[in-house]
């Protein structure tokens, strides 16, 4: 139940960190239009809104789509994130009715018995 209980707690917590972070990055994202994304091109051709930015030799990779990219990969990870954390919480919390703690850690052991 321990280790339940310990593994469970650590994954929430780094499940919400990484749901928060994603969520962070996606509203920097959006905010800067898309220009932190091509920021390490050292190009004064980039426009202001990486959505119309085009590949040039300063940079190494197209920077026409990154934006759009960046935003439908972020996406759903944020959205599994944000799972993957409530389903760790959830087994928190059956690792703290195992060992007797929380609202139905009595009629649990009332049952059990």
């Amino acid at each position: 139940h321990w280790t339940l209980l310990s593994v469970s707690l650590l994954n929430c917590l780094l499940s919400t960190a990484c749901s928060v972070g994603l969520a962070l990055a996606m509203a920097l994202t959006v905010h800067g239009r898309g220009t932190h994304l091509v920021r390490g091109c050292n190009s004064s051709a980039l426009p202001e809104d990486a959505r119309t930015a085009i590949a040039t030799n300063d940079c190494p990779f197209n920077t026409t789509r990154i934006y759009d990219t960046a935003l439908a990969l972020w996406f759903p990870s944020l959205l599994l994130a944000a799972a993957e954390a409530v389903l760790s919480g959830r087994c928190c919390l059956v690792a703290l009715v195992f060992r007797g703690i929380g609202p139905c850690a009595h009629s649990y052991g009332k049952e059990q018995v």
